[in-house]
């Protein structure tokens, strides 16, 4: 009897090991390791104030292109996102590729909640200039992070964005190799740093200057290029009538036109401009350096992809001209 007992404890334990090994031992905390990691948060500090967020989120909403920038240059596809301004697509070009299965959630300034809400997101990210009007309803859907706002805040807002999706590590990288590039072209530059930059863009019904405060203007300030002194101000832009054109010049002069989708206005008033006699008769202009550029580039996308994309720019104009 002894010997048959031995042999069932035996046994028993044998099988107490297997399920043990298969069941995470009986061990609640082993056993659902996904069940968990739901219910893990971490505490995000943003411009509303503090907000509980999944650990490691899995259905993300983006209400931002910068934000969208931001999140598939570490990896994060997010579920939904909100359309491009510009073009004929759902998307800017430069992403298009990587926007495959996305889902859009209206635009930047016109989010549709209802559709957002119907993606079940479990973390939302966005923007208080834009959206600070719907947050409690956005924060009603799921967990909402914003920035505090846009245009020369694109490295702050990445490193938010970065670290809400739990990827801090992987956006220091990226940031790293932008600041590597930034560096590598100021090096390069040497003498032609003293070069002044101008920096022009049409809209339906609007012309503007853009200073320090923008997109563009803190990448050049950034790398160490010279402003005219017009355009040396630590402000967002200025909007100009043609008697102003003359604050345009400068050594290089960078256009870049906003065309609302299904419209030509932007383009009408830059055809416009450009055939003025006092745009003529600037002396960037007649030395044949006003560059046209792309205008998601240089200031609608806003996020760390569209940034690369400008210092190729630089690069090409400024670096690499004959």
């Amino acid at each position: 009897m002894k010997g048959i007992r031995k042999r069932l404890i035996r046994s028993g334990l044998i099988l107490c090991l297997s399920l043990m090994v298969l069941a995470g031992c009986g061990n609640p905390s082993d056993a659902t390791p996904s069940d968990n990691e739901a219910k893990e948060e971490r505490l995000i500090k943003h411009a509303m104030g503090e907000t509980e967020v999944p650990a490691k989120p899995k259905r993300v909403v983006v209400l931002t292109n910068e934000g969208l920038e931001s999140l598939l240059s570490v990896g994060v596809k997010p579920v939904g996102a909100v359309e491009a301004f510009t073009g004929e697509g759902t998307w800017y070009h430069h992403l298009e590729e990587e926007m495959d299965g996305v889902e859009s959630v209206g635009t930047e300034l016109q989010p549709n909640l209802e559709k957002i809400a119907s993606l079940k997101p479990d973390l939302i990210i966005g923007n208080k200039m834009r959206q600070e009007k719907i947050y409690d309803q956005l924060s009603g859907i799921a967990p909402t992070v914003f920035a505090e706002s846009l245009r020369a805040q694109w490295k702050n807002n990445f490193k938010l964005y970065t670290d809400t999706v739990n990827k801090k590590e992987e956006g220091e990288a990226v940031i790293a190799d932008f600041d590597k590039r930034v560096e590598e072209i100021r090096e390069r530059a040497g003498d032609k740093l003293s070069t002044e930059v101008s920096l022009v863009r049409f809209m339906p019904g609007v012309t503007r200057i853009y200073y320090n405060d923008t997109f563009g203007g803190v990448i050049l300030k950034e790398i160490g290029f010279n402003r005219p002194s017009a355009q040396d101000l630590d402000d967002f832009a200025a909007e100009v009538t043609k008697e102003r054109i003359p604050e345009m010049e400068g050594d290089v002069l960078f256009y870049f036109t906003y065309e609302e989708k299904g419209s030509n206005e932007g383009t009408e008033l830059e055809k416009e401009w450009t055939q003025d006699p006092l745009w003529k008769k600037l002396e960037v202009v007649k030395e044949g350096k006003a560059y046209k550029v792309d205008d998601t580039v240089w200031t609608t996308a806003g996020g760390v992809k569209a940034a690369n994309l400008l210092l190729d720019d630089l690069e090409k104009y400024l670096l690499d001209e004959k």
